[in-house]
């Protein structure tokens, strides 16, 4: 039986309806966030609670307010029932006519139409089913203090590219592996994930009380997910074993891939154009020219008809490359840059990747690996996008791909948004079937343009009003939806919305604990089952 919380008794298309709750109800059990449906004559109109206000018929009520005792209790529950209340402002979602069609909100309902808790058919109906047989929904988690799963719809989430926000401590890289969970088991993207502090591989350090570590998707999914590490023994101290140990000679390094990295390498301009200079003399080789040259860099100047101090300073800055340890000088007749070759095979095949950094976590190392093996990927991406247009096979239509970066605002901010590969993926919306995962704590940092091409956004507590204003920007109903955004616990509460979800909705999030594991266990072959076993004994 579904809770009535009270009837309409104002309100507006624009500014949401005004929910007079009943005096029956307890008032501290109704929270913002809270989902809730009107029942109209025609519709049922889906909505968040925004905002609770008190209210009262006469404000000389107020000069004399009752005492709580029992003597004055009688007087407190008569005014209660007539003279004192309280409202919910409540924003309007969705309705739903007789045919159980959902649409926009482009009607209102009648005065005194009654507003009830959303129940459990309400949510499935909305936000569809987990146990669909497309495979094309995934649990996430509850509306408040509700037990209904909230899904998004994996098809719409691939289809764009996406966002994961909040501040730091708020579980961001938990709610990634719930989506990443979610994709890798209903099969509906392979994944590249730049893990950049060996978060979702194996074992995950647990915030809070209870178990201590949580299991990576290497752990849950088996021979699903590949680990591709930069640092193979960082990888075993943690007990596991790399599927590839990254090795790339200087050749792997574009240009373009030192333009993502100039705010970060402090470069001017005068540098850039020096390595330009470097590079249509020596193509391929021009870094291991640079690095080369460093006791004769005047006379190398000389020779490009480059400034000195230019080619100097693009030299201490790229310096730091020959101590990393997985960069190798070129070698004549080595396969170029074949730890992507492998990568590429390994998502042909249907295996996610992800690239653990170990202790290896600069900014300038993350950065520059990422562009790398994203620009080589999207381009194979681009040729065969182009084979299967031409053919028109279904055998030869790209798998869709969705690659997941940390720090997002490094990559995306306005000056490396138009240098950097993920600018480019961002604005193209899908069209070579690659999207990406952008994790951040400072959306605000994150070019404009680039934050209003995410299609969906999981949205957990923010507190900069920059931040907050940079997530809404261009969502309908953002002046409601901040007021949201402002009361999430600091933890397990997030706000979804966007285009994999029928309507704005805030959650308590998935556990990510034993009946988890199980569920995604449901996944495994035969093979990846008798490792585990095997791991355990």
């Amino acid at each position: 039986m579904r809770k009535k919380l009270g009837h309409i008794i104002s309100g507006s298309l624009i500014e949401g309806f005004v929910l007079r709750i009943n005096p029956e109800i307890q008032l501290e059990s109704i929270k913002t966030g809270k989902f809730v449906s009107i029942d109209g004559k025609q519709h049922k109109f889906f909505s968040l609670i925004t905002d609770l206000k008190l209210e009262v018929t006469s404000q000389d009520i107020l000069l004399f307010p009752p005492d709580q005792d029992d003597q004055e209790s009688l007087l407190n529950s008569f005014l209660e029932k007539k003279d004192i209340y309280a409202t919910a402002n409540l924003k309007p979602m969705l309705m739903l006519a007789k045919d159980d069609k959902p649409s926009p909100v482009k009607t209102i309902p009648p005065h005194f139409s009654q507003v009830y808790e959303a129940n459990n058919k309400d949510v499935a109906l909305i936000f569809g089913d987990e146990n669909d047989p497309s495979k094309k929904f995934f649990n996430i988690g509850t509306p408040l203090d509700m037990t209904t799963p909230v899904c998004l719809n994996l098809e719409k989430l691939t289809e764009r590219s996406n966002g994961i926000f909040g501040k730091t401590g708020t579980g961001k890289t938990f709610l990634t592996r719930l989506v990443l969970a979610g994709l890798i088991k209903n099969e509906k993207a392979v994944n590249i994930i730049f893990d950049m502090h060996s978060e979702y591989g194996l074992q995950a350090r647990k915030e809070g009380a209870g178990e201590s570590f949580v299991k990576g998707l290497k752990t849950l999914f088996g021979n699903k997910v590949a680990i591709f590490s930069l640092d193979p023994e960082s990888t075993r101290r943690r007990g596991g074993c790399p599927d590839y140990e990254i090795k790339l000679d200087y050749s792997a390094i574009n240009i373009e891939d030192i333009l993502s990295l100039q705010d970060e390498l402090n470069l001017h301009s005068t540098a850039l154009e020096a390595a330009y200079l470097i590079a249509a003399k020596y193509k391929r080789n021009w870094l291991q020219a640079l690095l080369e040259s460093g006791e004769n860099l005047k006379e190398f100047a000389q020779e490009l008809g480059a400034h000195p101090e230019s080619i100097a300073a693009l030299y201490r800055k790229l310096k730091k490359i020959e101590k990393l340890p997985f960069f190798t000088p070129n070698v004549t007749g080595k396969k170029e840059l074949s730890a992507v070759d492998q990568m590429i095979e390994y998502l042909d095949k249907g295996i996610n990747v992800i690239v653990e950094f170990g202790n290896h976590t600069s900014t300038f190392c993350y950065l520059l690996i990422a562009n790398i093996i994203t620009r080589r990927i999207h381009s194979k991406y681009v040729e065969k996008t182009e084979i299967f247009l031409g053919s028109q096979k279904k055998e030869d239509e790209p798998k869709k791909l969705m690659i997941t970066i940390e720090e997002a605002h490094k990559f995306l901010n306005p000056t490396a948004a138009k240098q950097t590969i993920f600018g480019i993926i961002a604005r193209e919306m899908r069209k070579y079937y690659v999207s990406l995962l952008v994790v951040d704590q400072r959306p605000s940092g994150i070019d404009p343009e680039i934050l209003s091409q995410i299609g969906t956004k999981i949205v957990a507590q923010l507190n900069d009003e920059r931040d907050i204003q940079a997530v809404l920007n261009g969502v309908n109903g953002a002046s409601n939806l901040r007021s949201i955004l402002a009361s999430l616990d600091s933890k397990k509460q997030a706000l979804l919305l966007g285009h994999a979800l029928t309507m704005p909705v805030v959650i308590e999030t998935r556990e990510y604990g034993q009946d988890f594991y199980r569920a995604m266990s449901s996944n495994l072959t035969p093979l990846d089952i008798n490792n585990a076993i095997n791991e355990l004994f």
